[in-house]
């Protein structure tokens, strides 16, 4: 009907204006009038008359209506106008009629909704305001006509209800809802909120949410309360008037029962809310948090608001670029747009919230502190961190740790950064100075996951951001890179590095940047400048013309480098220019040019390639060391690069290697040497001996006689004015197998005769002929082993992999053959003080610079083991006793695993010799311990079994095996750092840390990872056959035959032991397994331990399960260990594996294991019990593993301190305690620090009195104080009967910190419980009160003995025990009872009570003043409490 309506309206109109035109002209108000006329109205002429005598002119069509007054004048002037009209009130009702009869034609209501034009009537002089309000709001504001119009507007309302308003259609309803805003007055504003509520009742959705949106500027203050009720009742029954609803309540002054009512309800629908409403929903529960629930109210949104929704249209638009139209796919990213929009909404709105809400921010940043689980973790988590960081200041230092913490607890990995990044770079964009500062900060942190996440933060601004963001992102990284700091220098190039890679034409724009670097080379080291000179490399070739800038400022860096005499720039050189012959012998992919430009690409290729071979083979020629150094470089070159060199384009270097190699090195195998030497030449270690034809040597003994005796006549002799020195003997082998296996696909045929060829050396039968040679003889044999021994490392080296039957027996002979001659020099090197070996390694950061060994070293024959040097011993800081969590528990020392082992071997073992001289050997390669799959051949069943087919079954010897896991575990704990590993604040120069160990690190630490995972299927076997023998051997004790070859053999098989446990220690405590992204290597790496348990079971079995199945299959273990550090490091191994997570029984059960270690007696092959720093060590750490682990310390320490200690006492003088074996005379002290530590510990766990504990609770807390002061009493009193300075020292230092935790925890108890608990606090303090003189005379002792060690301790202990006696005063005082208590003073006694005399004396000869100060000095006053008195 209403558009029937309409369209007769129109019609007529539009004849009215067709009749009206030939008309003479009339009034402006004519046409008005006319049109009111066709309609039939009497009273048309009032309306019309009334308004222009007004000031107001109706216009028609499109035109505005004109009013040429105040709009104030204008309203005074019709209310006077219709209150002195003579048929007043009657006019009113005319007037309205007028009206409703104007507004009937579409245009001129909206003319009448719109604001009205002010013009300048002729004559006048006043100007109209420059904005004047519609007609319609005008007759609002007058009072008589107010009700009528507002009862007219709202009829007119449902006229509306089913208009389609198009872009630029007009919204009637709207305009009309308009006109109540921001009125003046309203004469019954109840009656149009009423009517209102009831509109929403009947209209469509938009014109609700119009009416509800409005509401706030149109209810008068007293109304709020109960239109806030009604739009809360509103909101409960539908979702689709929840944002104008929230909208509106968030501009009404609510009570804060509805706020929270609403906030509820609100919050409900938070998960399922359209992507554009969310900002209002979110806006409205955080624009009404209050403070005491901001926190669970923040919890409860983080926990709802889920980005993952708005990332879905993003990831549809990808999908929908490849396989839709382009119609569909330019919606898709005008939906991509728009939901990111939405998100970019979301946070601004956070934003302000956090700005100018203070508890907003402080309540989020709490909310994610106390999310515990990793999965509870979201992108909006990272987002709101960063977006808290930027905006404010005063949160930034709060934000920064929290984010660390969670870094650290793996709960922000980076895949989780990489989403944010990806997802929501337009919201993160804005916070890139807070990205860059937090990246900068994390790269200082002493935390590995903290440097990995920063270094993470920069690639991924890299990738997302613009231009601006990448330059500083490339300016930040090169700024690490010259600050000189050895972690943030490596983690800079390794970022630069994986940009190079990933987006090699992004950085070539800021490749001057990068350039800059090469004026700071002076802070790096070989490593670091192989890093850098890949990324300038990669940059200048990858892009022809845009590079030809970087390649000439290398050229000009590494000529100068190589010309100059400074060893170190020349290393420099022959790395930089390595790593740029490595970039232009890449093989170049078919598209890289047009063909026409390939020759000519090609011959410049050549020349450049032709000119830096050159130029380092010129300036590497005459100095054996450096030219060593390039055959590595080299080498490691084609190993890095395996199968992208273009080897036609080495040809040439190929051929002179292959023709040089055997020229300088292999001669042909004859019965004699001519020549004189040092000693004579004899062939030795020939596998091939069967081949007598065209057989050849390696000419190692004369070449070490040129080298050492006449290195003038052999430079001299040499046609091509090379130096020939075995220094490059090692070196160009491992070259020319690389070079020879890239060539062949892997193929050494064509040198495979240098793996079974014998050397030219001398008889090493040096048994008791040492003392007979001369210094330099010594010293000569020492150096031709070290050649030999290098020869046989890198041959080894190069044949491991080889599948033939025979090459792997030839492999297994030769590692047996580098533990014989490890046997003949550690004897040669115990009798050679002061010898340096030749260098092995060259790329070490100052040749000159290899630690000196041998100085302390080889004169020290006890044991066999020479002190570890600065330089070696760097790198096994993390094999020490140090992991123990109990921070201030730690003994003394901190010696690693393997000099610990090699401390207590015998003499004849070569790894005990040899420890120290590990720079001077050449580095094994990973692959060699693809070794281990072989079998394990003991002598016992050589000596049964020896017959030939026993040689055909490739197997390993105990010997070999030891020696290959001792190479693993020291590689393994250089690039493994485990869990607790941190940086030191203020390292010692760095030195030679990486000294052997050029060629893993250049492996990241995952792929080791990777590689020690895939042998850990051989290493349990080989633990197995370990755990067998050893059973075997128990049973087997009584046999008594071959002693002196079954301890060799147990010693061999019990490092063995060590070793393997060793290694699994370093692999699963590494703290890459706490990283997200190795969740499946550690999978891996648990089902192999688990399968051994359940074979075929295990592939579905969840992680928590998996790390079960494996500490149970550890445990087996606990029966076999020979020794005491292999049960120290085999619970060390089950802590690492428990740990994620511990559960209870696991805590049991390392209770259990822990106890029975330490409940074992630890005996020798040779029958005496073990003993030494190494065995105190682990003692100490086992003891603190039982105790942390053990249901009731307080139960354990007394029953060590009441049961075993008093064994110890009623013993014999090297005798043990019968319960505790471990118990003895020397492990005293151990035990005694780590019970008074855990005692300490322990009492702090114990919560401090509160007045509001029950009686129950207070005496449950006075019985756990009681045993504690009855274990302290004890322990203290054995200071009578073990009164070494240790002890003394330990006492001293943990009863001050016991009686500091007595006063902080139990004093507020026994404030409260005195009353009711009188015997039991006087009991108490009693026992407490014999411990404290214990204590005081001890700091007599100590001032009697002047131990400055000791008195150190005293002054704190003193004010202690002091505070203490007031303390308990203060109590009585609380309690009223003060004449319970009276002060004496002590005098000063000694450890047995004997009163120190001097002081006595000294006393009597003082005045009467004086006396009072020495007795105050004497001691602290002590407190007596007498039981009789009753408590007032």
């Amino acid at each position: 009907m209403v558009s029937k309506r309409k369209l007769s309206k129109i019609d007529a109109s539009e004849e009215s204006c067709k009749t009206d035109l030939p008309k003479t002209k009339k009034s402006r108000s004519s046409d008005k009038e006319n049109a009111s006329a066709f309609c039939g109205l009497e009273n048309e002429g009032v309306f019309e008359e009334l308004l222009r005598t007004s000031g107001l002119v109706l216009k028609a069509g499109e035109g505005q209506n004109e009013i040429a007054v105040d709009q104030i004048a204008f309203q005074k002037k019709l209310c006077l106008a219709l209150e002195k009209h003579p048929t007043y009130p009657a006019v009113v009702k005319q007037f309205i009629s007028g009206l409703e009869s104007h507004i009937k034609d579409r245009n001129q209501f909206k003319n009448c909704l719109l604001p009205c034009t002010p013009v300048r009537t002729e004559g006048s002089r006043n100007l109209v305001h420059s904005y004047c309000e519609s007609l319609i709001k005008l007759l609002l504001g007058i009072k008589i006509l107010q009700p009528a119009v507002i009862t007219l507007l709202l009829e007119k309302i449902p006229e509306f209800f089913f208009d389609i308003v198009g872009t630029f259609g007009t919204n009637f309803p709207r305009l009309i809802i308009n006109q109540f805003k921001w009125l003046d007055r309203l004469l019954d504003s109840q009656d149009l909120v009423r009517k209102l509520m009831q509109m929403v009742s009947v209209s469509p959705v938009p014109i609700q949410h119009d009416i509800i949106i409005s509401l706030p500027e149109i209810l008068e203050d007293t109304q709020q309360s109960e239109v806030a009720r009604e739009l809360s009742s509103l909101l409960k029954q539908g979702r689709r008037l929840t944002v104008p609803i929230l909208d509106a309540l968030s501009r009404l002054d609510l009570d804060a029962e509805l706020v929270a009512e609403v906030r509820q309800s609100a919050m409900t629908i938070v998960p399922s809310v359209k992507l554009e409403d969310l900002p209002v929903v979110v806006k409205f529960i955080l624009q009404n948090v209050k403070a005491a629930d901001a926190v669970e109210v923040i919890s409860d949104l983080r926990k709802s608001l889920d980005l993952s929704s708005c990332v879905l249209p993003l990831q549809i638009h990808s999908s929908q670029k490849k396989i839709k139209s382009q119609v569909q796919a330019s919606s898709s990213l005008s939906q991509v747009t728009t939901s990111q929009n939405c998100v970019k909404l979301l946070f601004d709105v956070i934003k302000l919230a956090v700005r100018f809400q203070k508890d907003v921010s402080e309540a989020w940043i709490k909310a994610i502190e106390n999310s515990t689980s990793v999965s509870d973790h979201k992108v909006l988590d990272l987002i709101v961190l960063l977006l808290i960081h930027s905006t404010n200041t005063r949160n930034r230092k709060q934000t920064e740790k929290v984010l660390r913490s969670k870094i650290r607890l793996g709960c922000m990995p980076e895949q989780l950064m990489q989403n944010a990044f990806q997802n929501h770079s337009t919201v993160i964009k804005d916070f890139f100075p807070s990205i860059l500062a937090l990246a900068q900060t994390f790269l200082h942190s002493a935390h590995p996951a903290v440097v990995s996440f920063g270094s993470c933060m920069y690639k991924q601004a890299f990738a997302a951001f613009d231009s601006y963001c990448q330059q500083e992102v490339v300016s930040a990284l090169v700024t690490h890179v010259c600050s000189g700091s050895e972690t943030e220098l490596d983690i800079s190039l390794d970022v630069l590095t994986d940009l190079v890679v990933l987006h090699t034409s992004l950085l070539m724009r800021y490749a001057t940047f990068v350039k800059t670097i090469l004026d700071s080379t002076q802070k790096l080291n070989p490593c670091q400048i192989r890093k850098l000179f890949y990324i300038l490399s990669t940059l200048a070739f990858s892009q022809k013309q845009e590079g030809s800038y970087i390649q000439d400022d290398m050229h000009m860096v590494i000529r100068k480098w190589l010309s100059s005499t400074v060893p170190n720039h020349k290393q420099m050189g022959i790395i930089g220019a390595v790593s740029m012959i490595g970039s232009v012998a890449l093989k170049r992919s078919e598209g890289d040019a047009a063909s026409l430009e390939r020759p000519e690409l090609n011959s410049e290729r050549d020349e450049q390639l032709s000119t830096l071979l050159d130029l380092v083979g010129f300036c590497c020629e005459q100095t054996p060391e450096v030219l060593a150094l390039y055959y590595d470089e080299f080498a490691n070159l084609i190993e890095k690069q395996k199968g992208n060199l273009d080897l036609q384009l080495l040809d040439e270097f190929g051929k002179s290697l292959v023709e040089d190699f055997p020229s300088d090195f292999v001669v042909d195998l004859s019965p004699s040497v001519h020549g004189s030497f040092l000693f004579p030449v004899k062939s030795l270690y020939n596998l091939d001996e069967d081949q007598s034809q065209d057989a050849i040597a390696i000419n190692l003994l004369p070449l070490v006689s040129q080298s050492e005796l006449g290195r003038v006549t052999a430079g001299a002799n040499n046609q091509s004015k090379r130096a020939v020195s075995p220094l490059c003997l090692s070196p160009c082998f491992r070259l020319l197998r690389l070079y020879t296996a890239e060539q062949n696909s892997g193929s050494l045929e064509e040198i495979d005769a240098l793996l079974g060829c014998p050397l030219y050396l001398t008889d090493l039968e040096v048994e008791g002929k040492l003392d007979s040679l001369s210094k330099q003889e010594r010293e000569f044999l020492c150096s031709l082993l070290f050649y030999a021994l290098n020869w046989f490392r890198e041959v080894i080296n190069a044949f491991c992999q080889q599948q033939d039957a025979e090459m792997k027996g030839k492999v297994l002979t030769r590692l047996q053959n580098i533990t014989e001659l490890q046997n003949v020099l550690g004897k040669c090197l115990a009798a050679t003080p002061g010898y340096v070996p030749p260098l092995a390694t060259f790329d070490s950061e100052a040749l000159e610079a290899v630690p000196s060994v041998n100085a302390a070293g080889p004169a020290r024959k006890r044991g066999g083991r020479k002190k570890k040097a600065d330089g070696s011993k760097a790198g096994s800081a993390d094999r020490s006793q140090a992991e123990d969590s109990s921070e201030g528990n730690q003994p003394d020392t901190e010696l690693s695993e393997l000099d610990k082992s090699a401390a207590d071997r015998e003499a004849g073992s070569p790894l005990a010799q040899l420890q120290s001289y590990r720079p001077y050997f050449r580095e094994l390669d990973l692959e060699v311990f693809t070794v281990l799959h072989c079998g394990l051949l003991t002598k016992s069943v050589l000596d049964t079994e020896m017959h030939t087919e026993a040689r055909e079954v490739v197997q390993l010897g105990p010997a070999e095996l030891c020696f290959l896991l001792d190479d693993l575990c020291w590689k393994l704990e250089h690039v493994l750092p485990s869990g607790s590993t941190r940086r030191v604040p203020f390292p010692k120069e760095r030195g030679n840390k990486d000294i052997g160990f050029s060629h893993l690190c250049q492996r990241s630490p995952k792929e080791v990872a990777v590689c020690v995972v895939d042998l850990l299927k051989p290493l349990c076997k080989h633990m197995e056959n370990m755990h067998n023998y050893f059973q075997a051997a128990v049973q087997n004790k009584g046999a008594e035959d071959e002693p002196g070859e079954n301890i060799q053999e147990h010693q061999l098989m019990s490092s063995c032991y060590q070793l393997l446990l060793l290694t699994f220690r370093s692999l699963f405590s590494w703290n890459g397994f706490s990283q997200h992204e190795n969740t499946d290597l550690l999978r891996s790496a648990l089902q192999v331990l688990a399968d051994r348990l359940k074979p075929g079971e295990t592939e579905f079995l969840l992680l928590e399960e998996l790390i079960s199945e494996s500490f149970q299959y550890l445990l087996n273990f606990q029966q076999s260990v020979p020794s005491f550090q292999c049960a120290y490091i085999l619970t060390q191994l089950l802590i690492a594996i428990a740990e994620k997570p511990m559960s209870g029984w696991k805590r049991e059960k390392m209770a259990s294991l822990a106890k029975q270690f330490l409940c074992q007696s630890w005996v020798k092959p040779g029958g005496d019990r073990e003993k030494g720093t190494q065995f105190n060590s682990a003692l100490h750490t086992l003891l603190c593993v039982y105790l942390e682990h053990t249901d009731n310390i307080l139960k354990v320490i007394e029953e060590i301190s009441s049961v075993g200690v008093p064994e110890l006492m009623n013993s014999a003088k090297d005798a043990c305690s019968s319960t505790y074996p471990t118990l003895s005379r020397q492990t005293f002290p151990v035990f005694f620090r780590v019970m008074m530590a855990q005692l300490e510990s322990s009492v702090k766990s114990i919560p401090a009195g509160k007045p509001s504990d029950s009686s129950e609770v207070q005496l449950e807390k006075l019985l756990r104080w009681n045993i504690a002061v009855r274990n302290f009493h004890i322990l203290i009193n054995l200071v009578k009967v073990f009164d070494s300075r240790p002890v003394l020292s330990i006492c001293l230092k943990y009863g001050r910190l016991f009686v500091e935790a007595f006063l902080k925890l139990a004093m507020p108890l026994l404030d409260h419980s005195f009353k009711k608990h009188t015997d039991d606090v006087q009991s108490l303090l009693k026992t407490l009160q014999m411990s404290t003189r214990q204590l005081h005379h001890m700091c007599g002792h100590s001032k009697i003995h002047q131990d400055i060690g000791l008195t150190n301790h005293v002054p704190l202990l003193k004010k202690s025990l002091e505070q203490f006696v007031y303390r308990v005063k203060a109590m009585l005082a609380f309690n009223h009872c003060q004449e319970a208590f009276w002060v004496g003073i002590l005098k000063n006694r000694d450890l047995q009570g004997e009163e120190i005399l001097t002081q006595a004396s000294e006393e009597r000869g003082s005045d009467e003043d004086e006396g009072d100060e020495e007795d105050s000095a004497e001691g602290p006053a002590e407190e007596v409490i007498e039981p009789d008195n009753s408590v007032s």
